[in-house]
C-alpha cells in the first residue's frame, strides 16, 4: 500500500475513497484517532488516503481531473475513464 494522501478532516478522505472505488480502485482510509474517541488528533496525525502500489499514478489523476462536465475531462482521463468506465 501506498499513501497518496493526508487529510485533516476525515469526511474528505472519505469522499476521496470513494471517488477512487468508483473508479474501481480500491482504497483504504487509515486515521489514528484512539478509534475515533479523539478526533482533534487529526491536527497532529493526518487521515491519509492509501492505495495498492501500482494503482497509486491513476490514483491521483483521477483524484486531481476537474469535475465531470469541465472540458478537460475526457483529455486527462481519456473517454471512457470520463463516462465512468473501466
Amino acid at each position: 500500500m501506498k499513501v497518496i494522501r493526508e487529510y485533516v478532516n476525515e469526511m474528505e478522505a472519505l469522499v476521496a475513497r470513494s471517488v477512487l472505488e468508483a473508479h474501481h480502485i480500491p482504497a483504504v482510509v487509515l486515521r489514528d484517532d484512539a478509534g475515533g474517541m479523539l478526533p482533534s488528533m487529526h491536527l497532529v496525525y493526518p487521515v491519509r488516503l492509501a492505495v495498492r502500489v501500482g494503482d497509486a499514478t491513476h490514483a491521483l489523476r483521477i483524484l486531481d481531473a476537474p469535475f465531470e462536465g469541465d472540458e478537460y475531462v475526457d483529455e486527462l482521463l481519456g473517454p471512457d475513464d470520463a463516462a465512468g468506465h473501466p
